[in-house]
């Protein structure tokens, strides 16, 4: 399955390194499938989104994975994909940005022309092929609708698709330059939070992060004196403060790292697929990676 990763230092910036695909190191972790495609999202000091991202299409292309990215920012959004619909584009590799937002997304949406049909004008905001990017701009739709409300314009967003589109999994991650939220739903896909202290449990350590297999690595120094919250597909770290959304449970971070988290869909999808039910390519997806 896709790997999401969100961090928050707000309202203070702070440097954090990122390593979207460590090189394997054993014949084993070499004969895991290969991600589809990684990618950054940041924003710079007056609020501008800055995206990296790439497809890896071929092995050169692992070099743009492999290599370190230090960025500062208040937020973080990371995302490394296994594809389930659209080819290996720029345009369909995660994070996506619109109306100065970013998101990533893990799971699979079906029934595509209807969720189409759904975004009227912000039909025009969709680059690629990915059912992804539709989500977000159904969710940008509904945030516009409600006055720039992000959490009420997410609510009515996935809502709407729980109730009429076919769904596998909905998990997600939007950042502004202040603020992250995250959704798990239903609970096909684990999704956790961590409110981090000032150097950890331990009280002097830099952040170090890393998922299973070597996936994403994190890294910050600058977080050995401040507090982060820290949203994520798997535990990062041996931290007990790692707690699992609940299925359906909305996750707002506000730019004081203030957390607010309440169930916003308490029941299965309407049309609630099974891995059974994807075709191949987007089951193969949906599988677990590393």
């Amino acid at each position: 399955m896709c790997r999401l990763f969100g961090m928050s230092a707000s309202p203070r910036r702070v440097l954090a390194t990122f390593w979207l695909l460590e090189a394997p190191n054993s014949l084993a972790e070499q004969s895991r499938r290969e991600p589809d495609g990684t990618g950054l999202g940041v924003f710079d000091e007056d609020g501008t989104p800055e995206v990296d991202k790439q497809p890896l299409a071929a092995y050169a292309d692992e070099r743009f994975a492999t290599e370190a990215k230090e960025r500062e920012s208040a937020t973080f959004v990371a995302h490394i994909r296994y594809a389930s619909t659209g080819g290996l584009d720029t345009r369909n590799t995660h994070p996506f940005e619109q109306h100065g937002r970013l998101f990533a997304h893990n799971g699979v949406i079906e029934d595509l022309p209807k969720l189409e049909a759904a975004l009227g004008d912000y039909r025009d905001l969709v680059t690629g092929d990915t059912d992804s990017e539709r989500l977000f701009a159904l969710i940008t739709k509904n945030v516009d609708l409600h006055g720039g409300d992000v959490t009420a314009g997410i609510t009515t967003a996935v809502r709407w698709v729980a109730d009429t589109l076919p769904v596998y999994a909905m998990n997600l991650i939007v950042t502004t330059p202040s603020e992250l939220w995250a959704l798990r739903y239903p609970g096909t896909h684990d999704l956790f939070v961590l409110q981090r202290a000032a150097g950890g449990p331990d009280g002097d350590r830099n952040l170090e992060h890393t998922s299973r297999l070597g996936r994403i690595h994190v890294r910050s120094g600058a977080l050995s004196d401040h507090p982060a919250v820290v949203v994520a597909s798997e535990r990062m770290d041996r931290d007990p403060g790692w707690h699992e959304l609940r299925p359906g449970e909305l996750l707002h971070v506000d730019e004081h790292r203030n957390l607010a988290r309440r169930v916003v869909l308490d029941r299965p999808p309407r049309r609630h697929l099974t891995l059974d039910q994807l075709d191949a390519h987007a089951a193969a997806s949906q599988a677990g990676h590393g």
